[in-house]
């Protein structure tokens, strides 16, 4: 579909119907109906980059398309409704072009949702102190608490204390909307981190992406550079959460069909939420709490140890008592002033390597950096000596200690961050 004004266009010279010199090193895109009618297509704004950047500035897409692919720098952009009107743009002998098709009402568009501010969020400091240090390292987060406790709530503020997208990261994002049609060119760019919160009866289609044809992206690259919430995640799939192992660990989903593959980056930020139990109740000493304790144990035990080893920040809520309902905390703009400090002391430190975030930075190379001063892993060593963290856990325990210690404007961890890296690693669901 895709094509169909290109190999129209290649008929038209070849049965000499029009000039066939003008329509070379032009890229044609778009889809003809049998009316001749060029109709509207998903992703001609990753489709006129690769064009431009392969040399051909010149480009025709349809007129509802245009705008979207006007946002791609240097092209240059015509736009058509109809066959004819292309075929007399490049000289065919037409008696009368007919009248301009009407467009038909707009595609609608998933509305763009305002996640809130921080300072709305009562209490909970250490749940508030924990997003942002996954704020600033780019760090996977669970948070484990009962019903009302304020999970969801904190989840849709993380995108608000992430920095804008920086010009490349824009074109990115923007480039994957357009191919999964939630994409209105009237905005410009996508700027601002994505916020995707799939429902726990997703499947793994909607999830990691799928259908027939060119397969469209999913929830997970939808939030490429941005926020993937999963929440009462153990009520999602096992295929569904397995299913997301692969971006977690190299940062796209590769979609195999019958007609061929297709590879979509998908480096988001992964927020869990999850009750404590089926019922939610067990907080604290857990004494409302009616679940058996085999119940307690299956639910969370849904979330396979692999999972769990990939997520940074896992931190438990408590119920919010009526103390804390008085307690109103920073702004997210104050908040996200601190993200971007921390953000910019770890990308001038991390300068020459192919990482920008803690998050990023594999264990061995954070090993190193420490390695000289045993005395700061004491703490680490211990607990792997205790089973708390696994090897795996370790060095992610290292990369909080790096964000804790850019946070606080420190050119490297001590021994009180280590210490309180391995309290938000280890606080929340210890598998």
């Amino acid at each position: 579909m895709l094509l169909d004004v290109a190999i129209a266009v290649a008929m038209l010279a070849g049965a000499r119907l029009i000039d066939h010199v003008r329509p070379q090193h032009v890229v044609h895109l778009g889809e003809v109906g049998l009316d001749g009618r060029v109709h509207r297509v998903r992703g001609v704004l990753p489709a006129v980059a690769a064009a431009v950047a392969a040399g051909y500035r010149r480009v025709v897409v349809p007129a509802q398309d245009a705008d979207e692919a006007r946002l791609v720098p240097g092209a240059d952009v015509l736009g058509v409704r109809h066959l004819a009107e292309l075929a007399a743009h490049y000289g065919a002998d037409l008696d009368e072009l007919p009248e301009p098709p009407d467009d038909g009402p707009a595609a609608q568009r998933p509305p763009v949702r305002s996640g809130g501010d921080l300072a709305d969020v009562l209490g909970q400091t250490e749940a508030r102190a924990a997003l942002e240090v996954a704020a600033a390292g780019g760090h996977h987060l669970l948070m484990v608490g009962p019903p009302g406790a304020g999970k969801t709530m904190l989840a849709s503020r993380l995108p608000g204390i992430l920095p804008d997208l920086d010009e490349a990261a824009a074109v990115e994002v923007t480039a994957i909307h357009s191919v999964a049609g939630t994409f209105d060119a009237a905005d410009g760019l996508l700027r601002r981190p994505p916020f995707e919160d799939p429902h726990h009866t997703a499947t793994p289609a909607s999830v990691v992406g799928g259908g027939s044809g060119l397969p469209r992206p999913g929830a997970a690259s939808r939030a490429h550079r941005g926020v993937l919430f999963l929440d009462e995640v153990p009520h999602f799939g096992s295929r569904v959460l397995e299913t997301l192992r692969q971006p977690l660990e190299h940062g796209e989903i590769v979609i195999h069909r019958a007609a061929g593959t297709a590879r979509y980056p998908a480096r988001f930020q992964l927020v869990l939420a999850a009750n404590p139990c089926p019922c939610g109740k067990a907080v604290g000493k857990g004494l409302d709490c009616t679940c058996t304790p085999i119940e307690r144990r299956r639910y969370l035990a849904r979330l396979s140890g692999p999972l769990l080893d990939r997520v940074d920040v896992q931190v438990e809520l408590p119920r919010v008592s009526a103390v804390d309902r008085d307690q109103r905390g920073e702004p997210s703009v104050a908040v996200a002033a601190r993200v971007a400090a921390a953000r910019a002391a770890s990308a001038d430190r991390l300068r020459g390597t192919p990482w920008t975030l803690n998050g990023e930075v594999p264990g061995a190379w954070l090993r190193e950096r420490l390695g000289a001063d045993r005395e700061l892993l004491v703490d680490v060593d211990r607990a792997l000596e205790r089973g708390s963290i696994s090897l795996r856990g370790a060095d992610r325990v290292l990369r909080l200690a790096w964000t804790l210690a850019d946070l606080a404007g420190r050119d490297a961890p001590g021994r009180t961050d280590v210490g309180r890296a391995l309290a938000l690693r280890t606080r929340g669901h210890r598998g």
